[in-house]
């Protein structure tokens, strides 16, 4: 089993910035990738930012440019650093961790979701 704990949303004003952090622990593979999904009232859960296990980066279009998304290996931890913020931006961002068991299998794990607020 793996756990993640999510830390860093709030309420900020339009143009605001926050920094999503989500620490991992428990079982991990040596090839996780990690990452981070929002979820607005009403729409489906959506890709915001990804961190393959190589190293590889992938952001959502509606991010690009705004949001940065980093690693720390040694700590288990995922960031997201999210700039230039817009209502549209509102919505529950949760941490993603896919645990590799071989190229062939995979486990996902969430996080319970941590409340983003654009609002002025």
């Amino acid at each position: 089993q793996v756990q993640l704990v999510e830390s860093g949303g709030g309420l900020v004003q339009p143009g605001g910035s926050l920094r999503l952090s989500c620490a991992a622990s428990g079982r991990l593979f040596s090839r996780y990738d990690m990452g981070w999904y929002r979820q607005a009232p009403g729409k489906h859960r959506e890709l915001v930012a990804v961190i393959i296990s190589g190293g590889r980066i992938n952001y959502a279009d509606s991010v690009k440019g705004r949001f940065t998304i980093s690693r720390d290996n040694a700590k288990n931890t995922v960031y997201v650093q999210m700039n230039s913020l817009q209502p549209e931006d509102t919505a529950v961002y949760y941490c993603n961790v896919r645990n590799y068991y071989n190229d062939y299998a995979s486990v996902n794990y969430w996080g319970h979701g941590t409340q983003v607020t654009v609002s002025s």
